[in-house]
């Protein structure tokens, strides 16, 4: 029996917007039998080797061929569980890359279905839609307050002496970073179209490669070395480490998109094993370098460990500021998008749009200052988020549009036995990283509190 339609829009507005607003900068260039199109806010079709894309850039920051900031924090997620953790990064990316397959299966059983949402729906009806659909949205919030984290984070640690006192009050140095970075982004989320930020954001790939080299540069010959031995496993931090993992392979929401949009379908699985090889090896190198460089003391995002007298370290903290600011804008346009869909057509869009952009870009810098700590906030993203959007619900939307939790057999136990881990990695992960949060704010208090009498 087929799950009812959603109704109304509050909550049900895709992802993925299928739909397309010509803008007057439209430009269509033909070369050979290459067509490529540029389409204003969000897509781009490219017809690259049999391949046509429709690109929605805005989430891609998320996805595992633009990994870009991910890559930043995969040698602290080392250090917190040991040498032995790392096995768990390869296990995750496979489990990733299977239920990646079941999202495409999902969608060859039903024609109609163009958006994770609506696989959601098909499974699960209108409840199935929205809890997804408040998944993803909340996740790209809470990477988009990440964000404002990691730039306060780097530029402070290149300008230390940033901060100053006015009528009594007291601006830290983190705090004010935080707040210039928010300036120099609000503009880009009041741009009605993006085309431009989305190409920049493009460059994801090439962000990751040049950190990664910078960082190889340094430990072999700016004098750091790979001196540090580490531990072997630290079963403590086996939670923490999982969850930074598990973020870096959220990249699910987007792969409907990417495969109703390919010419030769057949050929998605060689495109996802593509993505999900590069990106874990590059997750693996980073790791791997960033704990024998700095063992136990790396930080939560390696940048901050690196001296910045050298070239080296200051190209890919550069890099890893710019990042950011090219992606922020379209992290949350789709938010932004969903809450205009909760109110109706009669207000001025434009003003009104201004209106929850701006709203938005200031419950952020709220959020990055009130809980200022990058690894804590990532890993409960991983671990609450990310793995119930990317794991558990294409194992249970696929068992249910099958039917194959009626039939008991090697691939029920297979999937009922990812769902049951993921689960898990979501319960103990999220009360890990809720734990650690919280020990830190009261360390923090306590840090200030200190600071004030003296």
């Amino acid at each position: 029996m087929e799950a009812e339609r959603p109704q109304g829009v509050a909550l049900t507005v895709p992802l993925m917007h299928e739909e397309r607003h010509p803008e007057p900068n439209d430009v269509e260039a033909h070369n050979g039998d290459r067509k490529t199109i540029s389409t204003g806010i969000f897509k781009s079709n490219m017809k690259v080797d049999g391949f046509r894309w429709k690109i929605s850039y805005g989430h891609l920051r998320l996805r595992l061929q633009e990994s870009g900031v991910g890559i930043l924090s995969v040698p602290y997620a080392l250090a917190s569980g040991g040498w032995v953790s790392l096995t768990f990064l390869f296990v995750i990316a496979l489990v990733a890359f299977y239920s990646g397959l079941l999202i495409q299966r999902c969608m060859d059983m039903d024609s109609d279905l163009r958006t994770y949402p609506d696989i959601a729906n098909r499974a699960f009806g209108n409840k199935g839609r929205v809890f997804l659909s408040v998944t993803i949205y909340t996740e790209l919030y809470m990477v988009a307050t990440g964000f404002l984290i990691l730039e306060g984070d780097n530029l402070y640690y290149l300008f230390p002496n940033a901060g100053f006192e006015m009528a009594g009050i007291t601006i830290g140095g983190k705090q004010l970073c935080v707040t210039i970075v928010a300036l120099i982004i609000l503009p880009s989320v009041w741009m009605d179209n993006l085309s431009l930020l989305s190409y920049l954001s493009a460059t994801g790939v090439s962000a990751s490669v040049i950190i990664l080299c910078s960082i190889l540069w340094l430990g072999a010959f700016d004098g750091i070395g790979f001196h540090q031995k580490g531990v072997l496993v630290n079963w403590n931090g086996i939670p923490t480490a999982i969850s930074l993992f598990a973020f870096g392979y959220c990249a699910h929401p987007v792969f409907p998109t990417l495969y109703t949009s390919m010419i030769n379908k057949r050929q998605f699985p060689s495109v996802l094993l593509l993505c999900f090889t590069l990106c874990t090896v590059s997750y693996a190198s980073m790791a791997v370098l960033g704990y024998l460089m700095f063992g136990s003391e790396v930080q939560s995002q390696i940048t901050l460990n690196l001296p910045t007298d050298k070239l080296s370290s200051r190209v890919a903290i550069y890099t890893t500021l710019v990042i950011p600011i090219t992606k922020y804008a379209l992290i949350v346009t789709p938010i932004v998008n969903a809450t205009k869909s909760w109110f109706p057509s009669g207000y001025n869009k434009k003003i009104f749009g201004l209106v929850v952009s701006t709203s938005l870009v200031i419950s952020t810098v709220i959020g990055a200052l009130v809980i200022p700590f990058y690894a804590d906030l990532m890993s409960l993203v991983g671990a609450l988020l990310s793995v119930t959007a990317s794991i558990i619900m294409p194992c249970l939307c696929y068992l249910k549009i099958s039917g194959t939790y009626r039939r008991f057999g090697v691939e029920m136990a297979v999937l009922w036995g990812i769902v049951l881990m993921g689960v898990a990695v979501a319960v103990v992960g999220t009360y890990t990283s809720l734990s650690e949060l919280i020990g830190d704010l009261k360390a923090d208090e306590i840090s200030m509190l200190m600071v004030g009498r003296e």
